[in-house]
C-alpha cells in the first residue's frame, strides 16, 4: 500500500546578496541622515557659546524646509542616471557627495554657507534613494515582494533610530562629533557598496535627461503652469525670510493675474503647431492627482513638526527631570554593573543628559523605536478598513496628539512628550502606508505606475510647507515671540483637522466623478 505523499513545508523566500548588502547600507545612509537631522533643530538655534549657529528659528525653517524638498525632489533625476549608468556606480558617487559634504558641514557659522552645504548633503542623499529602492525592486520577485519591502522599511527604521541615538550621545562632548560620525557612516556604506554589492540585472535606458524633465513637467502640466507653480512656491519661500508675506503675497496676486490675463488674451489668437511655451495657453496635467498630493502634502506638513518644531520647543518649555526621577533607579543598577566591569562612568550623564533633562532627539527617537515595535500590528489591526478611513483617523489621531499639549504647553513634562510622541506615531503607522495604497487605488489602470512613480511629490511638498511653517510659527509663538506655545499647537491640531476634513471631500468627489481611462 503506497503511503500518501507527505508534504513540504513552505520554503522560506531567499533573497541575493545584493538584496541584504543593499539594505545593510540603507541602515548606515539612514545613521547618517537621521543622525544629524535629529539634531539640526538644536544646532541651528542654539547660541554660539554653546556650539550651536544661533540663527533664528525663522532661518532655521527655511534651512530644513528647502534641503529636505530637495531631498525628495531629486530620486526623479537621478534615478533615471543610475538606469544609464549603473546602480554600483551612482552608490558610489552618492558616498563621495556625502562624506565630504557632511566633514563641511561643521565649518559653515552663517546662514548661506550652512545652507548651501546643507544643500549638497541632500543631494547625495537624494542620489542614494532612487538607486536603494531600485535594487529592492531588482531583487525581490511577486512571491517574496511583500517580505522583502517589510525587511527594508524595517532597516530604515532600525537607522532612523540608531543614528539620533548616537547623534545625541556623541554632541554631549562636542557638536563636532555629530558631523563626523554621520560622515563615518556615509564612508561604511561606500566601502560596503565597492566590497559587496553586485550590480542587479537591469535593462539600460537610452532615454535622455531631457526627455525626464519634460516626462516630470507633463505630469504638472505644460511649461507655463509648471512655470506659475514655481513661481508660487518661490514667494512663498522668499515671503518666509527675504521679503515680509505682505509683499511676498502682494506679487503672488500679481503673478497669478498675469497669467489669467494673459490665458484670456490667447484666447483671440488662432493657436500654431510648434508655439513656444509662452503662448500656449495654460494647461494642468494630472489635475486630480495633483489636488490629492497637495492635500495629502497638509498631512506631512503636521507629520514633519516631531522632527522640525518638537525639539526647540522640547529644549525651552520641557522639564524633563520627571523622566530622569522614573528611570534612576534602573540607571544606578546598570551603572554600578558598568563600574563594577571597569568602565568609566563618570561622564556617561553628559552623553545621556542635557542639564538634567533627557535630551530632545531622545525623545524623539521614541518615534522610530513606537514604528518598529508597533507597525506590523497596527497594520494587520487596520488590514481591513478602508484606506480613506484609516488615513483620516491617522491623521485625527495626529490633531488629538497635539491638542494634548495645550493645557500644559508652557510646562510641559517628560511622560507627556511620551504620550505625546507614542500616540502621535501611532497616528503616522495607520495614515502613511494607506496613503500610498490609496493613491494606487484612485489611479485609472494605465496610470498606476505614473501615480506610485510621483507619489513623493507630497512628501517634498510637505517637508517644505513644514519647514517655513516650523520656523515662522515657533519665531512668533515661542520664547522669542509670544511666548504661547500652547497657540502653537492649536495651529497644528486645527491644520490636521482641516487636512482629514478636505481629505474627505476630496474622496466624496471623486465618487461623484469617478476617473475615465
Amino acid at each position: 500500500m503506497q503511503s500518501p505523499p507527505v508534504a513540504s513545508p513552505p520554503k522560506v523566500p531567499s533573497f541575493p546578496r545584493s538584496f541584504w548588502v543593499a539594505n545593510a547600507m540603507e541602515i548606515f545612509e539612514r545613521m547618517g541622515w537621521y543622525g544629524f537631522y535629529a539634531v539640526s533643530t538644536l544646532y541651528l538655534t542654539s547660541p554660539i557659546s554653546e556650539g550651536g549657529l544661533g540663527l533664528s528659528s525663522k532661518d532655521r525653517g527655511v534651512i530644513q524646509g528647502l534641503s529636505t524638498f530637495f531631498l525628495y525632489f531629486f530620486p526623479a533625476l537621478f534615478g533615471t542616471l543610475a538606469d544609464r549608468y549603473g546602480y554600483r556606480l551612482m552608490f558610489v558617487l552618492s558616498a563621495a557627495v556625502m562624506v565630504p559634504g557632511y566633514l563641511l558641514l561643521h565649518l559653515p557659522h552663517t546662514f548661506y554657507g550652512f545652507f548651501l552645504v546643507y544643500i549638497l548633503v541632500a543631494c547625495g542623499h537624494g542620489m542614494f534613494k532612487p538607486v536603494v529602492l531600485s535594487t529592492i525592486v531588482k531583487t525581490t520577485s511577486a512571491q517574496n515582494g511583500t517580505l522583502g519591502f517589510g525587511i527594508f522599511y524595517m532597516m530604515v527604521n532600525i537607522g532612523g533610530l540608531l543614528g539620533p541615538l548616537i547623534a545625541g550621545v556623541v554632541r554631549g562632548w562636542s557638536w563636532d562629533y555629530v558631523f563626523y560620525t554621520s560622515a563615518g557612516w556615509i564612508a561604511l556604506m561606500g566601502v560596503l557598496c565597492l566590497l559587496l554589492y553586485q550590480e542587479p540585472p537591469r535593462e539600460r535606458r537610452s532615454e535622455p535627461l531631457s526627455a525626464v524633465l519634460r516626462r516630470m513637467v507633463a505630469v504638472i502640466g505644460n511649461a507655463r503652469f509648471f512655470a506659475l507653480v514655481i513661481g508660487m512656491l518661490l514667494l512663498l519661500v522668499l515671503g518666509s525670510k527675504w521679503w515680509t508675506f505682505r509683499s511676498a503675497s502682494t506679487v503672488a496676486v500679481w503673478w497669478l493675474l498675469v497669467h489669467l490675463l494673459w490665458d484670456l488674451a490667447l484666447r483671440f489668437r488662432r493657436p500654431r503647431p510648434h508655439d513656444p511655451f509662452y503662448l500656449q495657453p495654460l494647461k494642468v496635467g494630472e489635475g486630480r492627482y495633483l489636488l490629492f498630493l497637495l492635500l495629502m502634502s497638509g498631512f506631512w506638513t503636521c507629520e514633519n513638526q516631531l522632527a522640525l518644531t518638537m525639539p526647540e520647543y522640547i529644549r525651552d518649555y520641557v522639564d524633563s527631570r520627571d523622566l530622569v526621577a522614573s528611570f534612576s533607579p534602573m540607571a544606578s543598577v546598570l551603572l554600578r554593573g558598568l563600574s563594577y566591569l571597569g568602565f568609566d562612568t563618570a561622564s556617561f550623564s553628559r552623553a545621556v543628559l542635557d542639564q538634567g533633562r533627557v535630551k530632545p532627539e531622545h525623545l524623539i527617537n521614541l518615534n522610530s523605536l513606537g514604528i518598529i515595535c508597533l507597525q506590523v500590528l497596527i497594520s494587520f489591526a487596520a488590514r481591513s478598513l478602508p484606506p480613506l478611513a484609516t488615513i483620516i483617523s491617522g491623521v485625527l489621531l495626529t490633531a488629538l496628539s497635539f491638542l494634548l499639549f495645550v493645557p500644559f504647553a508652557a510646562h510641559g513634562s517628560g511622560w507627556l512628550v511620551v504620550t505625546f510622541v507614542l500616540s502621535f506615531s501611532i497616528g503616522e503607522m495607520l495614515a502613511s502606508p494607506k496613503s500610498k495604497e490609496y493613491a494606487g487605488r484612485i489611479a485609472p489602470p494605465d496610470k498606476v505606475g505614473l501615480y506610485m512613480g510621483y507619489f513623493y511629490l507630497c512628501v517634498a511638498l510637505g517637508n517644505l510647507f513644514g519647514g517655513l511653517l516650523s520656523g515662522s510659527a515657533y519665531q512668533h509663538f515661542g520664547k522669542r515671540g509670544t511666548n504661547r506655545p500652547d497657540l502653537l499647537f492649536l495651529l497644528f491640531a486645527g491644520l490636521s483637522v482641516a487636512s482629514a476634513l478636505v481629505l474627505w471631500l476630496y474622496d466624496r468627489w471623486l465618487r461623484r466623478h469617478p476617473a475615465t481611462s
